[in-house]
């Protein structure tokens, strides 16, 4: 009996042996499948060594471009710093050749220009010359402009001729061109500027028309230009207007 019993636990203890066994390689079949085979080693190193290449040439793509991106940038800026440079030399000139224009503008200003700009509209309009009458100094003007070919003249001519001036003579152009007797037109002569006066229209006295034969006529209700009594053909307006050169070509 007792031998049997030996037997019985020998025969548990090798199952148990055995389980332990067949738990063991169970255990290392597993752990055999968990760890890679060699090819698979190679193939994972190959993937991280193409990885690693991958990494570095687009590190080298992003270099280079940085690099490219900052060389631009240093080429923009230069090229933004000459534009610069351009445009203040620009304006430099620009304003150089505003301030030689405004100087030789100063320059090529004439008195009358110098005086409009001093004098107000009624200055010019009042001016009077003193111990002179106006009325024939104007008349003389335009007798003077009447008789030269184009009615027209240099003014420092006629200033000279009138005995008056230069400032005196500004002024009264001025005050004529704005009654409308005459036109002032800018020249340049002997390499000044100054203007030549154009008769525009020549104005009426009253004085001349004091013993004008109209104003007493007895038949001036009949006269017309076409009909018998005209002054076209009046005999009394024909001596009046000879009485008034006469006195006027003595005095030449």
């Amino acid at each position: 009996m007792k031998k049997k019993v030996k037997e019985d636990f020998k025969v548990d203890k090798l199952k148990a042996e055995l389980e332990i066994l067949k738990e063991k390689k169970k255990n290392l079949e597993k752990k055999q499948k968990s760890k890679p085979s060699k090819t698979n080693k190679t193939i994972v190193k190959a993937d991280v060594k193409k990885a690693i290449k991958t990494e570095k040439k687009e590190k080298k793509k992003i270099k280079v471009k940085k690099k490219t991106e900052k060389k631009k940038l240093k080429e923009s800026k230069i090229k933004e710093k000459k534009e610069k440079k351009k445009i203040q030399v620009k304006k430099k000139t620009e304003k150089k050749k505003l301030k030689e224009s405004k100087i030789k503008e100063e320059e090529e200003k004439t008195l009358e220009e110098q005086l409009e700009e001093q004098l107000s509209e009624d200055e010019i309009a009042n001016f009077q010359i003193e111990k002179v009458n106006m009325e024939k100094l104007t008349s003389k003007v335009c007798v003077i402009l009447a008789e030269r070919e184009g009615k027209e003249m240099i003014q420092s001519e006629l200033w000279k001729k009138l005995k008056l001036t230069s400032r005196d003579g500004s002024r009264l152009a001025l005050k004529l061109e704005r009654l409308g007797t005459i036109t002032r037109e800018k020249i340049l002569e002997k390499g000044r500027w100054t203007y030549k006066l154009i008769l525009k229209k020549t104005p009426i006295s009253t004085q001349s028309l004091g013993n004008a034969p109209c104003l007493t006529c007895p038949v001036e209700q009949k006269c017309t230009l076409e009909g018998d009594v005209s002054p076209r053909t009046c005999q009394w307006i024909q001596d009046w207007v000879l009485l008034g050169i006469k006195p006027k070509m003595m005095v030449k």
